[in-house]
């Protein structure tokens, strides 16, 4: 018992000092323009791709997602919808991987891109090399939304008001925000907390 236990906490502490779990950045503010919109990531298809290259006049909705947190997989669903209402309405789309943690197992390339046909996903699903994107947003959860429109950030947080039940939501969050984008408005709600895992950072 005492060698299992002393295992479990030589593993906890080479853990947290390989990843960082809830680092310090500033979280993007409304209305700013797509910070890193150069950055070139790896794509599911092979192809390298920016923000830049994925928005639409009309604008872009930044997924922070990943293969492994069971709150993503509690979104998948609604995850995939809002992906496709961004494709039927003219919204660049894009998925975003910034966790480090399992980089050589689930959450490896090969492992994204076999997540992405699972989940026939129209989208981007692009791999974040050392968090880079997610650090320039500030984003610290998985599953985290930003919507831009053709000004700026109009949206930021979660998709709804229930990860855990999407038979219970009342509030659609990102489904609201996303309409307005089509109807160019602002919408009601312009920020929410993020219910998820936290992004896993190399120290």
């Amino acid at each position: 018992m005492k060698n299992l236990l002393l295992l479990a906490a030589v593993t906890t502490a080479a853990f947290s000092s390989a990843f960082m779990l809830a680092p310090a950045f500033d979280e993007l503010a409304l209305n700013s323009a797509i910070p890193e919109a150069t950055y070139k990531m790896k794509d599911v298809s092979g192809k390298d791709v920016s923000l830049d290259e994925t928005k639409t006049a009309k604008g872009l909705l930044v997924i922070f997602s990943c293969n492994t947190c069971p709150y993503v997989k509690l979104s998948e669903t609604r995850i995939k919808e809002y992906s496709d209402f961004c494709a039927a309405n003219g919204i660049g789309c894009i998925i975003v991987n910034s966790n480090e943690a399992q980089r050589s197992e689930e959450d490896s390339f090969d492992a994204m891109t076999k997540y992405h046909a699972a989940q026939k996903l129209k989208c981007f699903y692009t791999v974040d090399v050392s968090s880079k994107l997610a650090n320039a947003f500030g984003a610290t959860r998985t599953p985290q939304c930003f919507l831009f429109n053709a000004k700026g950030l109009i949206y930021k947080g979660a998709i709804d008001d229930n990860v855990k039940d999407p038979t219970a939501v009342k509030e659609t969050y990102l489904k609201d925000a996303l309409n307005a984008v089509v109807k160019n408005t602002v919408p009601a709600k312009q920020e929410t907390k993020s219910i998820g895992c936290t992004i896993k950072r190399v120290e």
